[in-house]
């Protein structure tokens, strides 16, 4: 079902492009930003980019990322699950969004009650778990 104003089409090259730029991300050993997987994914798919000015275009963004999480999940099953999404943060900050959280809680990956460290914490789990499924050191 199109959503946010693009098609179905739309939506799954943005999966498959945003997908392969995050585990590229994870085999580096690396992080990104919402910024730097906007320009790549806009480079990659000649999609037009989010415009992160506007709240709709930021849910959108958090949408695309909860259906890479999907999608990573069903092409490569963990357990316990990681979210490629732990890979985006925002520019200047060493954490995810507040969308990753609540994803998390959604999936029962954290308790909906979780303090700020025990996000955190979990955060910290899911990157390093990326990176080490991924082949980074």
């Amino acid at each position: 079902m199109p959503g946010y104003g693009r098609a179905d089409s739309e939506w799954d090259e943005l999966v498959d492009a945003g997908r392969e730029f995050l585990i590229e991300r994870a085999k580096l050993g690396k992080l990104t930003t919402y910024t730097e997987l906007n320009v790549t994914l806009a480079r990659r798919t000649r999609l037009r980019s989010f415009d992160f000015e506007r709240a709709d275009e930021r849910a959108a963004m958090g949408h695309l990322l909860g259906l890479i999480v999907e999608r990573d999940q069903d092409l490569v099953p963990s357990d316990p699950p990681l979210m490629l999404s732990a890979l985006v943060n925002y520019l200047n900050a060493n954490d995810a969004g507040s969308g990753f959280y609540q994803l998390a809680k959604e999936l029962q990956l954290l308790p909906s009650g979780a303090l700020k460290d025990e996000k955190y914490v979990f955060w910290i789990r899911q990157v390093k778990g990326l990176h080490e499924r991924h082949g980074a050191g």
